[in-house]
């Protein structure tokens, strides 16, 4: 792999899951992989589950780990092409990411939308400038778009979680929520399964939040969240703000809240999120400390989801 920053670069998905599930039972079996090499992670929002899984991981195969705030350590990044810097932007991109590339082996990104121009954030120019400037590899840690680690640590999940000789069903489901949120994980989350192909795939949501077809893909798109739910092994709740009416919040329905009255429609499905998650309003406390709730498994499976990209990284 070149770089990671969707399920596109990623030429055996099969082949990954494995490797990460063999992290998981040997977590130090390639621990001279990465001596002598290091991992710098530059991060525009905020993150704990993305930067300490990958960070552990990292360790595990012997790298060293730099962790740098862009926004409160460095100075301010100049993107466009051709820019006169007059403003408050002090160095360009062509220059940050090649100089990053001089003192790194890979370089992991966290991005973040800004959700008032969608051409500008579905462009994913931030993170692709760094991969074009860099000249080394680059791993996104979350972008405008996509948080790919994310979607492999649950597709990860799933398979650990489902041993019968049948596809599973799996339901994606918006879910209210207080503030804007990006379509980030939903549209990772719909690319890796539809990419994976071992499952049936429905996403429900209200009209109007429908994803951007491109990721959305083969999956069934329902607007009836009980009629989406029948039958599911898999449900994974998640909010999102509008794609057609982009970043806004069109409807927040308390209704579509995950509930034992939801999951009494499935087939005792097993229930995810990407975390951190508001209580009682995404999902409820009744789901979340309950015996199928696998939140938690499922953020472990961060670390080795990331342990298994980076040793591709490393060849």
């Amino acid at each position: 792999m070149k770089n990671f920053l969707s399920v596109e670069d990623v030429p055996d998905l099969t082949g990954l899951l494995h490797k990460a599930l063999a992290y998981k039972a040997e977590p130090f079996v390639d621990k001279q992989l990465g001596v002598g090499k290091t991992l710098g992670m530059l991060f525009m929002n905020p993150s704990m589950r993305t930067r300490i899984s990958t960070q552990v991981a990292a360790r595990n195969l012997g790298m060293e780990v730099i962790v740098f705030n862009v926004e409160k350590d460095g100075w301010q990044l100049e993107f466009a092409d051709g820019a006169i810097m007059k403003g408050d932007k002090t160095e360009h991109i062509k220059e940050a990411a090649a100089v990053l590339g001089q003192y790194l082996q890979v370089l992991g990104i966290r991005s973040f939308p800004k959700l008032t121009d969608r051409n500008e954030d579905y462009s994913e120019h931030v993170i692709r400038q760094f991969a074009k400037y860099s000249n080394i590899p680059v791993l996104s840690l979350e972008s405008a778009t996509l948080h790919p680690l994310q979607s492999l640590a649950d597709i990860l999940t799933i398979k650990e979680n489902f041993q019968q000789p049948r596809r599973p069903k799996i339901v994606m489901t918006w879910a209210p929520h207080v503030k804007v949120l990006p379509q980030a994980v939903p549209n990772s989350f719909a690319q890796w399964v539809n990419a994976w192909g071992e499952a049936d795939f429905v996403i429900v949501q209200p009209e109007g939040y429908e994803l951007a077809e491109q990721f959305a893909g083969n999956a069934t798109i329902e607007n009836n969240q009980d009629k989406a739910l029948q039958g599911a092994d898999f449900v994974y709740v998640k909010n999102w703000s509008s794609y057609k009416n982009y970043g806004k919040i069109i409807r927040n329905d308390t209704s579509w809240m995950f509930t034992n009255k939801k999951l009494a429609l499935t087939n005792n499905a097993k229930v995810m999120h990407c975390l951190p998650v508001r209580r009682n309003i995404v999902i409820a406390d009744e789901i979340l400390d309950g015996p199928n709730s696998i939140v938690i498994p499922q953020a472990g499976n961060r670390v080795w989801a990331a342990q298994a990209v980076l040793s591709e990284l490393l060849k």
